[in-house]
């Protein structure tokens, strides 16, 4: 099946015209790539949404707000306050913007920092092999027997006092390194035999000139999609977290939000502007996350990409 079937001609005239490594020609094979993947779309769509929330909405509200005893308590939606207050007087929305934030930060450091030390790891264990390969292999598997949950409760009971969600991200990061190591191994091991690494061998070049030039540009793809994983799963174990009281006590992050509704009874007092928006935007937040990485499925998932 060719791609010129669904597009108009003009579209594919264009396309023929345009050289291969030319600005056009680079514009039009994203625009062809994500004209035939929607869920990438999608996933772009929502996640900047959120994004753009959480900046531009600091533009247009005081998010010091997001403190306790900022308005009167447990104030229904109104035109002071489009979302309502909580009964500590927080302004609902100022602790959704400041919220928001807060969490994706959480989410992009844990999953930023267990991505690099993982990959660093696994590309060490793959390409090197010998007894660094046996080691490090023992480690994770040793590791990856420990229940993350059990592990991420003790530590953040233990560093409650003071705990900031720079904290915790940094707690979850200490077990999210695990199956992106022994997955970035597994895939040098098989990449480690490949023909072009052998030819660079071959010419001389040293192993930190193979990984960095040659091995991790092709894994990039799969890289970016652990990332958006990893990202997902920080997020979730920080909410886990939170809402069990276990987080940033002075810090308005969505976990922390739906402890408070738990401990203040919202749902007895039919606080619904209080229940509906951080429910809300995890469910955006997930989808988006869900999306994209589905997206970006193709690029990193070989057979797809044959398929398309």
């Amino acid at each position: 099946m060719t791609e010129s079937t669904s597009f108009p001609p003009r579209v594919e005239r264009i396309a023929e015209e345009a050289e291969p490594g030319s600005l056009r020609g680079t514009l039009l094979g994203i625009g062809r790539y994500l004209r035939r993947n929607p869920q990438l779309v999608f996933g772009l769509i929502l996640l900047l949404a959120l994004i753009a929330f959480t900046t531009l909405g600091r533009l247009f509200v005081d998010v010091t707000e997001a403190r306790p005893l900022a308005g009167p308590a447990s104030q229904p939606p109104s035109s002071e306050f489009p979302l309502g207050t909580d009964p500590q007087g927080r302004n609902i929305l100022a602790v959704m913007i400041e919220g928001s934030y807060l969490t994706i930060r959480t989410g992009v450091v844990a999953g930023l920092i267990g991505i690099v030390f993982g990959s660093a790891v696994g590309f060490v264990a793959g390409y090197y092999g010998g007894w660094a390969d046996r080691i490090i292999t023992w480690v994770v598997d040793v590791l990856l027997t420990v229940p993350a949950i059990l592990f991420l409760v003790i530590i953040s009971a233990m560093l409650q006092t003071g705990l900031t969600s720079l904290g915790m991200a940094l707690i979850i990061a200490l077990l999210a390194w695990r199956r992106p190591a022994r997955q970035v191994r597994s895939q040098i091991l098989v990449m480690r035999e490949a023909g072009y690494v052998e030819m660079a061998k071959l010419s001389g070049s040293g192993g930190l000139s193979i990984i960095f030039r040659e091995i991790a540009p092709n894994l990039m793809p799969y890289l970016i999609s652990s990332f958006i994983v990893a990202v997902a799963a920080a997020i979730l174990a920080s909410v886990g977290l939170e809402a069990m009281g276990l987080g940033p006590q002075n810090e308005p992050t969505l976990g922390m939000t739906i402890y408070w509704i738990m401990q203040f009874s919202a749902f007895l007092l039919g606080l619904w502007w209080w229940i509906l928006p951080p429910v809300l935007i995890l469910i955006v937040l997930f989808v988006g996350l869900y999306l994209l990485n589905a997206g970006l499925d193709e690029l990193a998932n070989p057979r797809l990409r044959r398929r398309t």
